[in-house]
């Protein structure tokens, strides 16, 4: 008997692709912002009912708002469509925390040097749904990965070190750095409530998945997927 074979491709040409502000940040204000600004789209984003929680930032004077799960109970289903162990359904919240944060360390080992204490990259949310189809008379089967959207952010991190006096010029300082930090943050989450209030006939009425990776451009087509943590199938509706 032969044996079909299977093979997989992505394709992005109809991706809708959407760039946030840009953010400088410091090191240490990097994680908070990004575990923001990602959980805040993939909870909209999620294509099912789920629990809201409502999170206050510690290093910032703001709130977001990113899936609960109450109890331990499961809010992404895996359907067995992504690859990893655990089997369909086995997605809990804490995954999903490593997921992100996982893809969060992954962008800060990616960063490169534009200047004196100055490092930049780029992180790139995409969801993608999977379709398969046969082909040869059904002896080869292959899979494609079409990436609907995209988010791109640039990060600047900026590792110039703050002033420490009680002073009021190095306390001056500190505000300014921390409110310019902040304010950026906020135009960021501005801009991704404005464009999920918009146009949502590119969204696929099926199950889909998203993954995170990071570049070092946002044009570094080459190097989109590099870095990429696979994150859980988002849930099906039709369950």
């Amino acid at each position: 008997a032969r044996v079909g074979r299977r093979s997989q491709s992505s394709e992005i040409m109809n991706c809708k692709e959407h760039h946030l502000p840009e953010l400088e940040l410091a090191t240490g204000q990097v994680r908070e912002a990004l575990q923001a600004i990602l959980h805040t789209i993939l909870f909209i984003r999620s294509p099912g009912p789920v629990a809201p929680r409502d999170v206050h930032c510690e290093g910032f004077d703001l709130t977001y708002t990113r899936i609960e799960t109450p109890d331990g109970a499961k809010s992404w289903s895996q359907q067995g469509a992504v690859g990893g162990g655990g089997g369909p359904g086995m997605a809990i919240e804490s995954d999903l925390d490593r997921k992100v944060d996982d893809s969060i360390e992954a962008f800060l080992r990616s960063l490169s040097q534009i200047g004196p204490e100055l490092l930049s990259g780029c992180l790139t949310l995409s969801f993608f749904e999977r379709r398969a189809s046969k082909q040869l008379f059904g002896l080869m089967s292959h899979e494609e990965r079409v990436v609907w959207e995209q988010w791109i952010l640039r990060v600047v991190v900026n590792n110039t070190p703050r002033p420490v006096g009680d002073d009021s010029t190095s306390v001056i300082e500190r505000q300014r750095i921390q409110d310019t930090a902040e304010s950026m943050l906020k135009s960021a989450l501005l801009k991704v409530f404005e464009i999920t209030g918009g146009d949502i006939d590119h969204i696929p009425p099926v199950m889909f998945e998203f993954e995170i990776s990071c570049s070092k451009r946002a044009d570094d087509r080459e190097h989109v997927y590099s870095r990429v943590a696979n994150m859980p199938a988002l849930i099906n509706l039709g369950n």
